[in-house]
């Protein structure tokens, strides 16, 4: 038999649930980062840890995707005869698109993991009850440094994507499909202007933070056991692929509606 409240139930209640408490824990971590003392040692040891998990792979990523946005363009341009176009077609695509998702999904599936794992495993061995015990803020301490460290790693690679991703288009384009290295080079100037530069830091920005906010969240609510940390690991991964991708979509359709396209 049913539940007597189960026809009251709101279908997807649980997913809107956890959206509401991971926007609670976003909102705690903006409003402990001005505290004092800043854990400045933490905050290091997670940039340097999320470089060194993420700046290899988002390089070897970037380098097809670059490539695969270079030929499909390039055979498109070549079709409707605006081959002088590719190059600014390309580096538009890989900025404003490609990179800001490479660096994410890296962040998010080679650190975040890592970070959700660290926390899950601290909390089923309860030390993060402990700290609270202590009077120690988790999310000041463990936390903040960890989502700071994802914003500020997400950031720079996002400038390691966009300049290998637009190398390695021009490789392919020239290389394999005969464009012309001059008119490539010259028609970055045609399409793209600064505001592209400026939203695609903006969505590396945000892309990080989501990501650490997520992963730290279900480290810190497992359901118990390792068994229950590596679920969460799972869950955080496909969470965050999820609001990036949502996020992507309607930060890209502000974002051209707001800002006009540069005229030719």
């Amino acid at each position: 038999m049913s539940s007597p409240g189960a026809s009251h139930r709101v279908p997807l209640s649980a997913a809107f649930n956890q959206v509401g408490r991971m926007s609670t824990l976003g909102w705690q971590v903006l409003r402990a980062i001005p505290r004092r003392p800043f854990p400045f040692r933490e905050f290091i040891q997670q940039c340097w840890f999320f470089a060194s998990v993420t700046i290899l792979p988002t390089a070897m990523v970037a380098i097809p995707f670059g490539a695969v946005i270079a030929m499909q363009l390039g055979s498109l341009t070549k079709q409707i005869g605006a081959q002088s176009f590719t190059g600014a077609a390309s580096a538009l695509a890989i900025l404003q698109q490609a990179s800001p998702l490479v660096t994410a999904l890296l962040v998010a599936g080679a650190g975040g993991s890592a970070v959700c794992a660290d926390i899950g495993a601290r909390t089923i061995r309860e030390e993060i009850d402990a700290m609270e015990v202590l009077g120690v803020s988790t999310i000041h301490r463990l936390v903040v440094p960890r989502v700071l460290g994802a914003v500020v790693v997400a950031v720079l690679l996002n400038g390691l994507v966009t300049v290998v991703g637009v190398l390695g288009g021009y490789f392919f384009n020239v290389i394999l499909q005969g464009g012309t290295p001059g008119v490539y080079l010259a028609s970055f100037n045609a399409l793209a202007q600064l505001s592209d530069l400026w939203i695609s830091e903006f969505k590396a920005l945000l892309y990080g933070f989501v990501a650490g906010v997520v992963a730290a969240y279900r480290g810190l609510n497992p359901a118990g056991g390792p068994k229950g940390v590596g679920d969460a690991v799972n869950e955080a991964v496909v969470i965050t692929f999820l609001l990036l991708f949502l996020l992507n979509l309607v930060i890209t359709g502000i974002y051209l509606q707001i800002v006009p396209p540069k005229a030719l």
